[in-house]
């Protein structure tokens, strides 16, 4: 028997660009890992169609009451379905709910997001919108390890995209997407391998 593959669920709202990444990282062997399971909050999101295209199994979770949140029970069905598929990393890919306590304890240490910014600046929603208003010269994207606070997780890993004098919101999302796309199979790539140290808010990633 071969030995076990490093397991990963995915939990999207949208298209899943940055799942697709992932999954075609894993395919490609750039990420000793697999994805197992793609869950949604959105029946129609485009995640579910593109996980079920490359034979991944995935399902549409109703997110009960709550507009920005899981409802508790909705908490739970997400809890047991990604302990049902045994994964060793949760990796949020446009999924546009707050985890609460419930789902951070289950998964300790094991929730990762990407953020189209350079955290701490600009958390929250459209932080490329953000960066424009703002004037910056200098934006990106951040892998972080998901906590309580908003975009607020210890940082993984980072990219750095340029703020062109002609850019649109549109341009320059676009770009920063580029960027996560590489960075954030980079990213997973460690996590998978073990290079990934916490002490306290630094990620120390070891070299081979």
């Amino acid at each position: 028997m071969g030995e076990r593959k490093f397991r990963i669920g995915v939990l999207g709202s949208g298209k899943g660009s940055n799942f697709v990444a992932i999954a075609d990282a894993c395919r490609a062997g750039n990420v000793s890992a697999e994805v197992v399971l793609v869950l949604s909050d959105v029946a129609e999101a485009g995640i579910l169609d593109r996980a079920r295209a490359g034979s991944i199994p995935a399902r549409f979770l109703p997110p009960g009451k709550f507009r920005t949140k899981l409802d508790e029970g909705a908490e739970r069905a997400y809890v047991d379905a990604l302990r049902g598929a045994e994964v060793d990393l949760v990796v949020l890919a446009g999924f546009m709910r707050v985890l609460k306590d419930g789902f951070l304890t289950a998964f300790a240490g094991s929730i990762i997001n990407i953020h189209p910014s350079l955290l701490p600046s600009f958390p929250g929603l459209e932080a490329w919108k953000q960066a424009l208003a703002h004037g910056v010269k200098v934006t990106g994207c951040t892998v972080h390890f998901v906590d309580a606070g908003v975009d607020a997780g210890p940082i993984i890993g980072q990219h750095t995209v340029p703020v062109l004098d002609d850019d649109t919101p549109e341009t320059l999302h676009e770009r920063i997407q580029v960027a996560e796309h590489a960075l954030y199979p980079q990213c997973v790539a460690a996590l998978a391998r073990g290079d990934i140290t916490v002490r306290g808010r630094r990620v120390i990633c070891r070299t081979s």
